[in-house]
Formats: structure tokens, C-alpha cells, sequence
């Protein structure tokens, strides 16, 4: 894990129909339209959300 790298985290799949809890973890990545990207330091915190709801998202790493 790049701790001083960034990461690009997009919604590739709708959220309708997901538990409520995988809901809540896309708004807080601040992930609220398909297809939107958002870029965040890497850390194991942003790791553990988005491997959360891996089946929903992409995730892409960027160089530091």
C-alpha cells in the first residue's frame, strides 16, 4: 500500500437494491451519481470503504 499515493474511486454500478450500509459508505466515499469519480489519499481507512462495496465500485491507483 502507497500510503502517499492517491486513489480514483468511481460508481460503475447503481446503489438501488444494495443493503442500506453499502449505501451509506458510497455517500460517505462521496460517491452519489453513476459513473462519478472521486480521488482520495490512499490509507487503509478509504481501503476498507471502498473494499466494501467492491462490487459497485472501481478503483484505480495513481502514482504519488
Amino acid at each position: 500500500m502507497n500510503d502517499s499515493g492517491r486513489i480514483v474511486i468511481r460508481l460503475v454500478k447503481s446503489p438501488i437494491g444494495a443493503k442500506e450500509e453499502h449505501k451509506r459508505t458510497l455517500r460517505a466515499l462521496g460517491l452519489r451519481k453513476l459513473g462519478q469519480e472521486v480521488t482520495k489519499t490512499d490509507g487503509p481507512v478509504v481501503r476498507g470503504m471502498a473494499s466494501a462495496v467492491t462490487h459497485l465500485v472501481e478503483i484505480v491507483e495513481q502514482g504519488s
